[in-house]
C-alpha cells in the first residue's frame, strides 16, 4: 500500500499525547524510528503507553474480576496498612486471596504458554520419530542419547549375554511418546525432576509440590482459583510451585531438549543485531514470536539457490531473514540469523518501510502490526491455530508439519513477490552491532572447563578462589512502562562490572546483543578485573546468550551442574547466583519466576511487581519462601539497586560457603601439575 494512508496519531480531530523518542529508548536506532513514526502520524506502543496510563489498583495485584459481582477494587488506604487488613470484596475475599489469586492465574498462563510450546515441538518430534514427515529429521542423537535416560527410554539392550546399543530410531520414538506423556499422563510425577540437585528434589517431595503432569498443575490453578474456591493465599503459593516447576523442569526443558535435537544443540556463534541488519536491497523476511518449527523451515528455504535466483528475478540482490522475540533467538543460535530488535520494536521493523513479510507464530505479537503494515506494502502472515489477527490484511497460512517445506516456500514466495510493491521511503537505522551467541549447558561446560574439559569444576574453581564473584541469570521482556532496554543494560554492566558472570536469554540477551556486550572484547572494557581475566583466558563474552525464554531451563541445568561439580554447596540455593527480570511485562515471566524461586533462586523484578497492594502476602513472597525452598522474590525498579540487591545476595551466600576471603594465587611447579592431573 502507498505509505500515503497514514494512521492518524488523533483522538476526537485533536493530537494524541506522544511519547519522547529520546525518554521512551536507550537505543538510537529506536529513537529515529519512533520519530519517523510520528511524523508519519503513525501510532506505535511508545506513544500508546504516553496516551493510557495503567490502573493503579491492578498494578497493587488487588483487582478481583472473577465473577460477576465484580471487578471488586481493593485500594490501599492512603495511610496504608496499619493494624489489621479489613478489605475485602463483595464475597469477603480478601486483598492477601485476591492478590494470590490473581497471581496465581498469571502462573497458570505463563506455564501453558511455554508449555503448549513444548508440546507443538513434542508433536512435530513424534513425526520426526514415525518418519511422516520428509522436513524434520534427528539432527543431534548425541543429545538424543543423553536425554533418553532422563525419560526412563534404554539406549541399550542385552542379546545373547552382550550389551548393544538399540536402533536410533527405536529410541526417538520411545523418547517420543515418553515427552508427550509428560502432558497428561494419569498418575506418577514429572520424569525430568529428578535431574535437579538431590537436595531440592527431596525438599519439593518433603513440601508435596511434585507436578503430576503439565497440563493438571495449570489446570488445578484455575480451578482452585475460581470464585469460592482457595482462600488461603500459602495454599495458592504450593499450587503457582507445583505449575511453575511443570513448566521450568517440565515443559520448557522438554522443548529446550527437543528442539535440540531436532535441529541441533547450540555451539557459540557469530551474527549481529538491532534494525541495521535489514538490508535496503534485498527482501528483507522477519520471523517472529517464539516456536521455531516453521521459522527452522524458512531459515532451510531462503537459502535454497533457486529462492536466491527468484529473488534477484524480482530485481533483490538476495534474501536477508531477521528476527524478533525468541524465535529470533531460536534462529539466531543454531543459524546464525541476526537479530532485528526486541519485543518493543517489531512495530518499528515495519516502520522502516523495509520489510517485506512479517512472520508470526505465537506469544508477544503486537495486534497492531496491522495497522502499521497497512501504511506500508508489508504483509503480515500468521501461522499458527490459536494465533490470528482480526484485521483483513492479514494473511493466515497455517503451520502443518506434515507439509512444512510446502508452507515454508509459500510465505518466502509470498515475500519475494512483494519486493516490487516497496515504496521509496525507505529508512533503516544504521545502528546494528556483533554478537557471539548460542551457548547452552554443553558448550559453558566446554569452554570454562579448562583442563577439565567436561566438567564444571574450572568454573566453580574461579568462583571459589574470588576471579568470578558469582552466577547472574538475567532475562525477560521489555515494558513499555520503562525506558526501552535501561533496565536491562544498566543491570548487566553493573554485575559484569563487579565480576558477576551473566547467562542471558529473551529480550534481555537481544538488548546486550544491540549493546554490544555479547563480545569478548566487552570485558576489557566493561568488566571487573577477575571476570576480565577469564573471560580473556577462555574467549569468551561476559555475557552469555543462552537462547529463547524457553531455554530459561538451561539456567537450571547449568546451576544444576556447577551444584554437582563440588565445592559451592550441594543445592542450587547453595550458590553465589541471583536471577533477575528487568523490564518484564508478561505472564510467562511469573511463572518463570517462580519456578527459579522455587529452585532455590534469589529472584529479583523491575519495572513493577503485581502483589504490592496485599503488604502480608507480598511479604509471604518475599521472606517466608526463602525458608521453604531456599529462593525468595524481590523487586527494585531502579537498576543499579537492583543489580547491588543481587550482589549483596552473592555476597551473602560467598560468606556462607566461607569463600568470602581472597585466596592467594600459587604458582604451580611441574609437580603440583602431575599432581593435578593424576
Amino acid at each position: 500500500m502507498a505509505i500515503e494512508k497514514k494512521a492518524k496519531v488523533e483522538v476526537e480531530g485533536k493530537k494524541a499525547k506522544v511519547a519522547d523518542p529520546i525518554a521512551a529508548s536507550i537505543d538510537i536506532a529506536t529513537q529515529e524510528m519512533i520519530l519517523r513514526a510520528q511524523k508519519l502520524g503513525i501510532d506505535t506502543v511508545f506513544d500508546r503507553a504516553e496516551a493510557m496510563k495503567p490502573c493503579n489498583i491492578g498494578n497493587q495485584g488487588t483487582c478481583c474480576k472473577n465473577c460477576a459481582m465484580g471487578p471488586c477494587r481493593l485500594p490501599l488506604p492512603k495511610a496504608g496498612i496499619e493494624g489489621e487488613d479489613t478489605r475485602k470484596g463483595l464475597c469477603g475475599a480478601t486483598a492477601n486471596t485476591i492478590a494470590a489469586r490473581n497471581f496465581a492465574r498469571m502462573v497458570a498462563a505463563g506455564a501453558a504458554a511455554h508449555s503448549d510450546h513444548g508440546r507443538c515441538v513434542a508433536e512435530v518430534f513424534m513425526s520426526a520419530a514415525r518418519k511422516e514427515t520428509e522436513a524434520y529429521q534427528i539432527k543431534d542423537t548425541e543429545k538424543l542419547l543423553a536425554v533418553a535416560p532422563h525419560l526412563g527410554v534404554e539406549t541399550t539392550v542385552e542379546k545373547d549375554g552382550q550389551v548393544l546399543d538399540r536402533n536410533i530410531d527405536e529410541i526417538a520414538l520411545e523418547v517420543a511418546e515418553k515427552a508427550l506423556n509428560e502432558w497428561g499422563k494419569p498418575e506418577g510425577e514429572l520424569l525430568y525432576l529428578k535431574r535437579a540437585p538431590e537436595p531440592l528434589y527431596e525438599k519439593w517431595k518433603k513440601n508435596g509440590v511434585l507436578p503430576r503432569n503439565i497440563d493438571r498443575e495449570i489446570v488445578d490453578i484455575m480451578h482452585r482459583t475460581h470464585m469460592g474456591v482457595d482462600q488461603d493465599y500459602k495454599n495458592i503459593v504450593k499450587q503457582c510451585t507445583r505449575a511453575s516447576l511443570a513448566d521450568g523442569w517440565g515443559g520448557s526443558m522438554l522443548a529446550t531438549d527437543l528442539q535440540d535435537i531436532l535441529f541441533g544443540t547450540p555451539y557459540p556463534l557469530q551474527s549481529e543485531a538491532n534494525l541495521g541488519v535489514l538490508k535496503k536491497d534485498q527482501v528483507n523476511i522477519v520471523i517472529h514470536g517464539h516456536e521455531p518449527v516453521l521459522s527452522e523451515m524458512i531459515v532451510a528455504t531462503a537459502q535454497k539457490p533457486e529462492m536466491i535466483e527468484y529473488a534477484k528475478s524480482k530485481g533483490a540482490k538476495g534474501i536477508q531473514l531477521s528476527g524478533i522475540c525468541c524465535t529470533a533467538n531460536e534462529i539466531l543460535q543454531r543459524h546464525g540469523v541476526p537479530l532485528c530488535g526486541t519485543f518493543l520494536q517489531q512495530e518499528l521493523a515495519i516502520i522502516t518501510g523495509a520489510v517485506e513479510a512479517m512472520v508470526v507464530d505465537v506469544q508477544c505479537i503486537f495486534q497492531n502490526l496491522a495497522n502499521v503494515a497497512k501504511c506500508f506494502h508489508t504483509k503480515v502472515i500468521t501461522t499458527h491455530p490459536i494465533s490470528r489477527m482480526e484485521q483483513s490484511n492479514v494473511e493466515h497460512i497455517e503451520f502443518d508439519e506434515h507439509h512444512a517445506i510446502e508452507d515454508a516456500e509459500r510465505i518466502v514466495r509470498i515475500a519475494i513477490d512483494n519486493f516490487q510493491n516497496r515504496g521509496a521511503d525507505v529508512i533503516i537505522p544504521t545502528q546494528k552491532n556483533v554478537q557471539i551467541a548460542g551457548f547452552g549447558v554443553e558448550s559453558v561446560q566446554y569452554h570454562l572447563g579448562g583442563t577439565f574439559r567436561g566438567t564444571y569444576y574450572t568454573l566453580n574453581d574461579n568462583i571459589i578462589n574470588g576471579r568470578l564473584r558469582g552466577i547472574a541469570g538475567v532475562v525477560g521482556c521489555n515494558n513499555a512502562r520503562t525506558r526501552h532496554n535501561e533496565g536491562h543494560i544498566q543491570i548487566v554492566k553493573e554485575l559484569i562490572k563487579n565480576d558477576v558472570i551473566v547467562l542471558t536469554t529473551g529480550c534481555n540477551g537481544i538488548a546486550c546483543a544491540m549493546e554490544g556486550l555479547l563480545t569478548p572484547d566487552t570485558a576489557a572494557v566493561f568488566c571487573g578485573p577477575g571476570l576480565a581475566e577469564v573471560c580473556e583466558t577462555v574467549g569468551i563474552p561476559p555475557v552469555l546468550h543462552l537462547g529463547s525464554c524457553v531455554d530459561n531451563s538451561r539456567i537450571l541445568l547449568a546451576a544444576t551442574e556447577v551444584a554437582k561439580a563440588g565445592g559451592l554447596g550441594k543445592d542450587i540455593s547453595d550458590l553465589p547466583a541471583a536471577g533477575s527480570a528487568p523490564e518484564w511485562m508478561s505472564e510467562k515471566a511469573i511463572s518463570i519466576g517462580q519456578y527459579f524461586v522455587s529452585s532455590g533462586v534469589y529472584t529479583v523484578f523491575g519495572a513493577t511487581f503485581p502483589t504490592s497492594g496485599a503488604p502480608v502476602f507480598q511479604k509471604y513472597l518475599f521472606e517466608d519462601l526463602e525458608k521453604v525452598y531456599g529462593g525468595k522474590w524481590d523487586f527494585e525498579p531502579d537498576p543499579i539497586k537492583h543489580a547491588h540487591k543481587m550482589i549483596a545476595h552473592i555476597d551473602a551466600k560467598r560468606k556462607a560457603l566461607g569463600i568470602d576471603k581472597a585466596r592467594e594465587r600459587v604458582l604451580m611447579d611441574m609437580a603440583d601439575r602431575q599432581k593435578l592431573e593424576a
